[in-house]
C-alpha cells in the first residue's frame, strides 16, 4: 500500500520561509517522479514544482510563480521529498501536496494533477501579511 505523508506546514509570516517533507513508503521511490501541488481555497489545485527520478539526484521544475524562491530536493535513501519554501507571500497560502508519478523511467516531470498516481493527505500553509 502506497502512503505518502507531508509534514511541516503551519503558519508564517510573509517573508518567510517553511519547509515541508513529504515520505513515501510502499513503492519504489527511488523510481519516481515527485511533484508538490498546493490548492487554495475555492481554487483548483495548481502544479508548483517537481523533480524527476534521475540517479544522480534528479531534476527539478518549478511553476514560474514560485521560482526563485521555492526548491524541490529528494533523499532516496530517506524516502523522502522536501519542498524549501523561502520568500513566502499571503499568496502562496494553501494546502500543500506531494504526489508521485509512476512514469518510469521516464524522466519528464508532469504538471497536471490527473497525470499523478498516489497522492498524500496534504498539509496546510499559511502566510499572513
Amino acid at each position: 500500500q502506497v502512503q505518502l505523508v507531508e509534514s511541516g506546514g503551519g503558519l508564517v509570516q510573509a517573508g518567510g520561509s517553511v519547509s515541508l517533507s513529504c515520505a513515501a513508503s510502499g513503492l519504489i521511490f527511488s523510481r519516481y517522479n515527485m511533484g508538490w501541488f498546493r490548492q487554495a481555497p475555492g481554487k483548483e489545485r495548481e502544479f508548483v514544482g517537481g523533480i524527476s527520478w534521475n540517479w544522480n539526484g534528479g531534476r527539478t521544475y518549478y511553476a514560474d510563480s514560485v521560482k526563485g524562491r521555492f526548491t524541490i530536493s529528494r533523499d532516496n535513501a530517506r524516502n523522502t521529498v522536501y519542498l524549501q519554501m523561502n520568500s513566502l507571500k499571503p499568496e502562496d497560502t494553501a494546502v500543500y501536496y506531494c504526489a508521485a508519478d509512476a512514469s518510469w523511467p521516464s524522466t519528464r516531470v508532469l504538471t497536471t494533477p490527473p497525470e499523478y498516481d498516489y497522492w498524500g493527505q496534504g498539509t496546510q500553509v499559511t502566510v499572513s501579511s
